[in-house]
């Protein structure tokens, strides 16, 4: 199966190639405001809008005349920014996003995508114009046996990182695990029907009395001072700490229950009208639901597993997973259901799980009495359909 994959790793840069990431990363940046400036005004003007390569035309004339500093970094990091501006107004226009908004260094120094002649070594990365980058980690990123698409380098916190995007051709392994329900929560991430826990980090909650006290500090500091841009970094490094944890957390459970588990149902979730319960709302940010579907789902094809959505409105935390029964109403603070019809007492998040393996059971079931492949065979097939889809580890 060929799938599109991304190695992320720290990079090690001395001072001259950090002063070279910051100018492409500038350049970047400088290329996104003014490809969007011009749209804007191109929209307002004529009412049509210039697409990426009309832009990338003006914009190298422009270098010859008043950027001539663009010539100083590659011609990728500016081209690459003017692509994502065109996809950005796709985004905006096909209603999956909102409309584009200018970059600023307040929200970080940002990245910078680099594409042609790349190279990895065993502790070092080539890029254009660049040159040789140790790495931090190594013989992680893969040196032989694929094809390296670009590389994305992004700047979080004072460190450095470099996303590779490869395509790679990995073998499906014949996943023989049981059937399983997942259900997701707030005080446990997961809970397995089989009766496996996965513990919430709860990241954000650790770190929320230092982050009122590196903000309240940020607050206090004169604008443009040297200690603000102290306390600044120190809230950017908080900040990192806290999406590492959380990060950590999704990456083990999801690879864990993609190798194991054979047909794992889960619930859709509309977690952006879940968003609108302030009480609820910083709680549900920091699982990360949404992040946690979208990894289960790219890693079940990689391990030969595969992942059921039940329906929106299917009743999980209301039904008996006993005998079948559907309560009213189930409130949030009843963290054990009991059942009216039959008496059974069980976890409220156990018996959800149970409802949900009952679908993935019949989904298998259905699948086998169509004469078809089973589970594991039928998962590999999908994951081989699927083989073209984007799978990122962050």
């Amino acid at each position: 199966m060929i799938i599109l994959r991304a190695y992320r790793t720290e990079l090690d840069p001395n001072s001259d190639q950090r002063a070279s990431l910051l100018k492409h990363a500038g350049a970047a940046r400088y290329a996104y405001n003014w490809g969007l400036s011009r749209r804007i005004e191109g929209y307002k003007n004529s009412c049509k809008s210039l697409d990426a390569m009309a832009l990338h035309r003006e914009l190298n004339r422009l270098k010859k005349t008043t950027l001539h500093w663009m010539y100083e970094v590659s011609k990728c990091a500016p081209q690459e920014a003017l692509r994502d501006l065109d996809r950005a107004f796709k985004n905006f226009f096909e209603g999956r996003n909102r409309f584009p908004h200018f970059r600023n260094k307040k929200r970080g120094v940002g990245s910078f995508r680099l594409t042609g002649c790349i190279t990895v070594h065993r502790d070092r990365i080539q890029l254009p114009r660049i040159g040789l980058i140790k790495l931090k980690e190594k013989k992680y990123l893969p040196t032989t046996g694929v094809h390296i698409l670009s590389a994305s380098v992004s700047e979080r916190a004072g460190h450095w990182f470099v996303s590779l995007q490869v395509k790679e051709e990995v073998q499906v392994p014949v996943n023989r695990g049981p059937v399983v329900g997942v259900d997701v929560g707030i005080l446990r991430l997961a809970t397995v029907s089989d009766g496996t826990v996965i513990e919430n980090p709860k990241a954000f909650r650790r770190y929320d009395r230092k982050l009122r006290r590196v903000q309240r500090s940020l607050s206090r500091k004169r604008k443009d001072s040297r200690n603000r841009g102290r306390i600044r970094m120190q809230l950017a490094r908080c900040h990192y700490r806290i999406s590492c944890i959380r990060w950590d957390a999704l990456h083990k459970a999801t690879t864990m229950l993609a190798k194991t588990k054979s047909v794992i149902a889960i619930e859709d979730l509309a977690v952006r009208n879940m968003m609108g319960n302030h009480i609820l709302a910083q709680s549900l940010a920091d699982a990360s639901f949404s992040e946690f579907q979208r990894m289960l789902e790219y890693k079940a094809k990689w391990y030969g597993s595969v992942v059921v959505r039940t329906d929106r409105f299917f009743p999980s935390t209301k039904r008996c997973s006993n005998c079948g029964a559907v309560r009213a109403n189930v409130k949030l603070s009843e963290r054990w259901f009991k059942c009216d019809a039959c008496g059974s007492e069980k976890d409220r998040d156990l018996n959800a799980a149970k409802n949900l393996e009952h679908v993935a059971a019949s989904w298998a079931e259905t699948l086998n009495a169509c004469e078809r492949p089973e589970v594991h065979a039928r998962g590999q097939v999908l994951a081989n359909e699927a083989g073209t889809d984007n799978g990122y580890l962050g």
